[in-house]
């Protein structure tokens, strides 16, 4: 069993962070032209319009989330029950496509009103919509360069994208071994989103159950 610490958010421990492992996810599956159009919002594309990029890591990564975790902060207030960098431009020494990846806990994904206006007055646009997975919501910047995930409290998925990054912190041949499939990924699918996802899927399953998922 691993323990999942609280997160840095700065906040006292309320009771969505929750000490438990999640299951393993499903294995990858490749989304279908029709099931990516199904979760798209607004005049999100639904596959890439350029050429998926995976970048040497950047010290000014951490930074930039900061700026960022203050201003989702800022305007939801105490809605934003965590705010979290994960996914891999938080993990140092790992190359990663130059998009910062956020999660967002509120006490309700499935009910917009309650932060979707304030977050896009704060400059962040709703772009997906996925009742069925975790009542998933994910917020673009104008620019692309932050997926800001929202789930609800004690939802295994979050739970795996700390314990992933924290795992890939602290085993540097995992974090190099998951930093070359995402390169064989990005070259053998440069131009979908929903390929480079599953081509790297069976390497995150094989290291999270090294992290002790089953």
């Amino acid at each position: 069993m691993i323990s999942v610490a609280p997160p840095t958010t700065g906040r006292p421990p309320v009771a969505c962070w929750i000490m438990r492992t999640p299951p393993l996810p499903p294995a990858p599956v490749r989304l279908t032209p029709e099931q990516l159009a199904a979760r798209a919002v607004g005049d999100r594309p639904v596959e890439v319009a350029r050429p998926i990029t995976i970048s040497s890591y950047d010290p000014g990564w951490p930074q930039r989330y900061a700026y960022h975790a203050g201003r989702i902060r800022a305007a939801l207030g105490d809605r934003a029950l965590v705010v979290e960098h994960v996914g891999s431009t938080a993990v140092p020494g790992l190359a990663a496509k130059d998009r910062l990846d956020i999660d967002l806990i509120v006490a309700d994904p499935a009910d917009e009103d309650a932060y979707v206006p304030d977050l896009e007055a704060a400059g962040y646009a709703l772009k997906t919509r996925e009742p069925h997975w975790y009542e998933h919501r994910c917020l673009w910047t104008p620019d692309h360069d932050v997926n800001l995930h929202v789930f609800g409290p004690d939802c295994d998925e979050y739970l795996r994208h700390v314990i992933f990054r924290d795992w890939l912190r602290e085993h540097p041949d995992d974090r190099d071994l998951y930093a070359s499939a995402k390169h064989r990924a990005a070259a053998e699918h440069s131009m979908s989103m929903a390929g480079y996802v599953a081509a790297k899927g069976d390497v995150v399953l094989a290291i999270l159950r090294r992290a002790g998922l089953t």
